[in-house]
């Protein structure tokens, strides 16, 4: 195994790399140039000037790459692993490339299933980060229950480290079409987050079990005068944040995701009697791209 190698997270709107030394990062990079920013497909041409001054360094630096790179809009398209799923299973399914420059390249596999209600779901990226908490806290259970907020939340099951099971929550993206492209967001300004108004959205989604009639509470509470204009953001995140936790079963779970989302769904969480134990997203990605490059290797993860 070569002692210096890059672990690529390439998504719709982001893009991070780490430098490796064997297990050790030692540099990142991130830059919010997506997949959507990539102009014609055109990925090698995007990739070279963010990596090159490691290339300059390491020449032909091997590449392992994640997320959406590996989609129908991605750089190459990567069959999905079917459940169960762990770092072996993701090893085997990785699709290879050569790039221009010589960097000989694998896109990992996401992830397909049928969710907790019988429904087909997926996910690129994410299967990562859970496989690389798996293996950083090993010793915390058997089984664990993850989730990962964002704009396609996930809530994963994971038993022994792979995982068996996960559905997903628009939560982040139905937030931003209400706000942006509904009469919800009409004249709401831009504003600090509300305690009070996030609260009594996590309240109201525990009441309400069609969230389609929730959602127009933030009309109706604005204008009865509940809520002023500044406040509806805050509600709106509080609704759509409570509703996903109200499906959980369990009472307690771990969260990876960016500071500011985990503290908002941890806040939400405590409302409801559930226990959320934080993990770093970055150390859960370089962790899980660790384990799946040993096991390209010829190394036990």
């Amino acid at each position: 195994m070569k002692s210096h190698w890059i672990a690529i997270d390439w998504g719709t709107s982001n893009f991070r790399a780490f430098l490796m030394k064997k297990h050790e990062c030692i540099d990142t990079v991130s830059a919010p140039c997506g997949l959507l920013h990539v102009p014609d497909r055109q990925f090698a041409t995007a990739l070279r000037p963010l990596i090159r001054h490691w290339l300059d360094e390491f020449p032909q630096l091997p590449l392992l790459m994640a997320g959406m790179v590996g989609s129908q809009q991605g750089w190459q398209e990567v069959p999905y692993v079917t459940l169960p799923a762990g770092s072996r299973q993701l090893a085997q399914c990785t699709a290879t490339l050569e790039t221009p420059w010589g960097s000989p390249c694998r896109i990992v596999a996401g992830v397909s299933g049928n969710n907790d209600f019988g429904l087909p779901d997926v996910m690129r990226g994410e299967e990562i980060q859970l496989i690389g908490l798996a293996a950083l806290h090993p010793g915390s259970q058997e089984s664990q229950y993850v989730i990962l907020p964002g704009t396609h939340s996930k809530h994963a099951e994971l038993h022994n480290g792979e995982i068996r099971q996960f559905s997903t929550f628009m939560t982040g993206e139905i937030y931003s079409v209400m706000l942006s492209h509904s009469l919800l967001g009409r004249d709401v300004p831009q504003a600090p987050e509300d305690g009070y108004a996030f609260a009594l959205g996590v309240t109201h989604a525990q009441h309400a079990p069609h969230l389609s009639n929730a959602l127009f509470s933030a009309r109706t509470l604005r204008l009865n005068g509940v809520l002023n204009p500044a406040q509806v953001a805050s509600y709106l995140s509080g609704l759509l944040i409570g509703a996903e936790l109200h499906a959980m079963v369990r009472k307690q779970a771990w969260i990876v995701g960016s500071p500011a989302l985990t503290e908002r769904y941890t806040c939400a969480a405590r409302q409801l009697g559930i226990t959320l134990t934080s993990a770093d997203g970055n150390a859960c990605f370089i962790q899980g791209m660790t384990q799946i490059y040993q096991c390209l290797h010829g190394e036990s993860a």
